[in-house]
């Protein structure tokens, strides 16, 4: 039996403004800062040689969406899908009501309305 050992994939060396470009490229796709950081990881790039967070990338071009609140609101949008579909459902109407909260809370913490 042979074993599949995964290579580490190695360093690419990028300049600053194209590790920037790169990652505004991926920001217009919808992703987060964290998604971005897990996708050039992968590709053997990091962000800490290029000196700067991802998400400090983001907000300097505006381009920043609070993880948090992305995946609390898509949350919601699929669990009010379901409760729609499935009237009878009593658990995801209750859960509906409990996320709905937690957005709530964390826009309140945000600051954004």
């Amino acid at each position: 039996m042979s074993k599949k050992v995964k290579e580490k994939p190695k360093n690419k060396k990028l300049t600053k403004s194209e590790f920037e470009k790169k990652v505004l490229e991926l920001a217009k796709k919808g992703m987060t800062s964290e998604k971005i950081g897990e996708l050039l990881r992968r590709e053997g790039i990091h962000s800490k040689e290029h000196g700067g967070k991802i998400s400090k990338i983001l907000k300097e071009n505006d381009k920043y969406i609070n993880p948090d609140l992305k995946n609390t609101e898509e949350k919601l949008e699929k669990i009010k899908k379901h409760a729609d579909a499935n009237k009878q459902d009593k658990r995801a109407m209750r859960e509906k009501v409990r996320i709905a909260a937690r957005l709530r809370k964390l826009r309140k913490y945000f600051k954004i309305k």
